[in-house]
């Protein structure tokens, strides 16, 4: 395939969804390859597909670099992995399933190996290096691997995602790990972390950040999340942070890459069945990223990428309209009450941008987003400083039957759409990026909340404050040249 340029704000290859990214960085340039699924029926093989950007604004579309291995292969499903410059030889690791071959506790999946001589979209499989899982270990979860060294005098090491053969079924959940000198022969060691909670944790990576270590999963078990742990070295304990998590629900399998003293985390923000705001999640969807941040104590904050942002043109300010006897501006008149005040319709797609001044004890308070004329339908990202956490709503949220009681009231927020968030009396800021049915908010450039919005697919902008009050400093709406 040719390759082909597209200024986006989230990547999705035509025909097709992004799935699991693994991400690498060469020259300065992000080389972003990942699942391509095109949800055929019946089903092709699913192949690596790849994508690069410097910016996170402009990509290059590669297309297809790793095709499935074919109906009777091993690697008939190409699933994830990662690649590493070895130095003489480019290596891409690889996990390789076909539905064909099973035992009669499910599919087998095994670790397969390519390598290249630095051409990111060429690519030699060596089907003899092939392994699958060792004693101990269940044949048909060995996925994942990634690979990578501590120091380069010291043997590679490859973590994955595992699971043992004996314990709790949900509790079985591994960090396996091996080691080699060449890259080829591997070697079963100590696990890398085994906590004993999870069916498994998916799209495992391990990387350095100053003085700290981080082991980065997918939580695949009580809630779909990529969560982090800190250590003071590579082997752990592994700690949690008091936000363990990169997002909510809908960012899933991100994996990181460094650029230029940077960090990036790089994900997939899921589809929704039906396109419809209570349909089931389904996998894959449209690339997104966040730039991570680093605090004294090693907790990671996530923000849009500043080229991301700089993209968007600044529009004028916003002037809001109160709404159901508020008063004339926010800040000002009670504070026992609800009140709303609306702006313009938002256009797609934007970047909205509010800084608001929260007073001591406020209860609630946040942004109105593709609300009708009333305020009284639509979205809202709302703060929440009582319980420290930022939350995604809708309204209405459905109904159970006809009557009025049987309205979904008694849901406190969009389940799976909530973040701790620090939120102490004072300044904070909020963006919130929107794209098509995509929906990125970020609150004091640490905490990120996405999801799809696609019962209500235009609005207004507003704000709203609830027992208590919110001065408002700025509200904004970018949008692309």
């Amino acid at each position: 395939m040719t390759a082909s340029i597209k200024m986006t704000v989230h990547f999705r290859p035509p025909g097709g969804y992004v799935g699991d990214l693994i991400p690498f960085e060469r020259d300065g340039r992000l080389w972003l390859f990942y699942l391509l699924d095109e949800r055929r029926d019946p089903p092709a093989g699913m192949p690596w597909a790849l994508a690069s950007t410097e910016d996170f604004v402009t990509y290059v579309d590669h297309g297809v670099v790793l095709p499935s291995g074919g109906r009777d292969a091993p690697d008939y499903n190409c699933y994830t992995g990662c690649v590493i410059d070895a130095g003489d030889q480019l290596h891409l690791f690889y996990t390789g399933h076909n539905p064909g071959r099973r035992t009669a506790a499910g599919d087998i999946q095994v670790v397969c190996h390519a390598t290249s001589d630095g051409d990111l979209t060429q690519w030699h499989r060596h089907p003899d290096h092939t392994f699958g899982a060792p004693e101990g270990y269940l044949p048909e979860d060995w996925r994942d691997p990634y690979v990578y060294r501590v120091t380069p005098n010291e043997p590679w090491q490859l973590i994955l995602a595992a699971r043992h053969t004996e314990g709790p079924d949900r509790r079985r959940g591994v960090v396996a790990r091996l080691t080699s000198t060449d890259l080829v022969t591997w070697h079963p060691i100590t696990p890398l972390w085994d906590p004993h909670r999870f069916i498994t944790q998916e799209c495992p990576e391990v990387f350095q950040w100053g003085e700290w270590w981080y082991l980065v999963y997918s939580e695949f078990s009580d809630a779909f999340q990529t969560r982090y742990r800190i250590a003071a070295g590579p082997d752990g304990p592994w700690l949690a942070p008091e936000r363990d998590s990169v997002d909510g629900r809908a960012r899933y399998a991100s994996k990181s890459v460094a650029q230029n003293g940077r960090r990036f985390f790089v994900g997939w923000i899921a589809t929704r069945e039906g396109d419809h705001d209570d349909g089931d999640w389904e996998w894959a969807g449209e690339l997104a990223a966040l730039e991570a941040t680093q605090e004294t104590d090693g907790t990671l904050g996530f923000g849009l990428p500043p080229e991301l942002v700089a993209s968007f043109i600044p529009s004028e300010t916003i002037h809001l309209v109160p709404v159901d006897s508020a008063a004339a501006r926010p800040g000002t008149g009670a504070t026992d009450r609800y009140a709303a005040w609306l702006g313009p319709t938002l256009p797609d797609p934007c970047l909205v941008t509010a800084t608001l001044d929260i007073a001591l004890g406020t209860q609630l308070g946040g942004l109105l987003l593709r609300t009708n004329d009333t305020a009284e339908t639509g979205y809202e990202l709302r703060l929440e400083p009582g319980r420290s956490r930022v939350v995604f709503d809708r309204w209405p949220r459905g109904h159970t039957g006809p009557a009025q009681w049987q309205a979904r009231g008694d849901v406190p927020y969009a389940v799976e759409l909530e973040r701790p968030c620090p939120l102490p009396p004072g300044r904070h800021t909020v963006q919130v990026l929107i794209d098509g049915s995509v929906f990125v908010a970020v609150v004091d450039n640490r905490v990120a909340l996405s999801t799809r919005l696609y019962d209500h697919p235009s609005g207004r902008v507003g704000l709203f404050t609830c027992d208590g009050e919110a001065s408002l400093n700025e509200l904004s709406v970018a949008v692309r040249p």
